[in-house]
C-alpha cells in the first residue's frame, strides 16, 4: 500500500470539502467520505500514517483520519448462524 498515494487522495479529497463545506464541515465530510468509498485496508493504512505523525497530511485530512473507526476485520467477526439451518 502506497501511504504517500493515499496522503495525496486524502489531502485531495479535503481540498475540495473545505471549498464545498467550508473549513468547519470539511474534516467530517472527509471522515463520510473516506469511511464510505475507501477500502477497509486503505483505512488501516491512512489511519496508522497519522499515527505516527501524518505527515503530508493537510490540517483538514488529519483531523478526517483522527475521526475515523478503525475498520473492522470481517475475518475475526463471529458468524451468523445459518437460518436456513434452524
Amino acid at each position: 500500500m502506497d501511504v504517500g498515494h493515499l496522503v495525496t487522495m486524502a489531502n485531495d479529497i479535503a481540498a475540495f470539502f473545505d471549498a464545498e463545506a467550508g473549513k468547519d464541515g470539511a474534516a467530517e465530510s472527509v471522515r463520510a467520505h473516506i469511511a464510505r468509498f475507501w477500502e477497509a485496508r486503505m483505512r488501516r493504512a491512512i489511519i496508522a500514517h497519522e499515527q505516527q505523525g501524518g505527515d503530508g497530511l493537510s490540517a483538514t485530512a488529519r483531523a478526517a483520519v483522527r475521526r475515523l473507526a478503525p475498520p473492522v476485520d470481517t475475518e475475526t467477526r463471529p458468524r451468523r448462524p445459518d437460518s436456513a439451518n434452524q
